[in-house]
């Protein structure tokens, strides 16, 4: 009978496999899971736990976005008012402006728009 000896190179790897084979297991236990199906994903609220609350949330991205530390597309949050902003037209105002321009203004507008 022989005995053999561990070497440390030997322990080294075999932790190192254990790590490895591992983290896949861990990645499981994030809020979203891969899943076979149209979106690639299957969501799990309930493994989402927030330490923030939503005014927290939308407080920090507003300060981010007024200082200028987030990237265009980084973040579609709008800095303007809820209420929507119109011409302050009515629609018949519109109607009838645009019945009443002059073909030279009508030109302008076309090329304006791309038309």
């Amino acid at each position: 009978m022989s005995q053999r000896h561990l070497s440390i190179s030997l322990l080294l790897a075999n932790a190192a496999a254990v790590v490895a084979l591992s983290l896949p297991g861990m990645a499981s236990a994030a809020y979203e899971h891969p899943a076979n199906n149209e979106k690639g994903v299957i969501v799990h609220p309930g493994h989402f736990v927030s330490q923030k609350t939503r005014a927290q949330v939308r407080a920090e991205t507003e300060a981010a976005m007024r200082e200028g530390r987030l990237s265009y597309g980084e973040s579609n949050y709008p800095l303007t008012s809820r209420t929507p902003q119109g011409s302050g037209k009515t629609r018949e105002e519109v109607i009838r402006e645009l019945l009443n321009e002059t073909p030279a203004q009508r030109d302008a507008r076309n090329r304006a728009m791309g038309g």
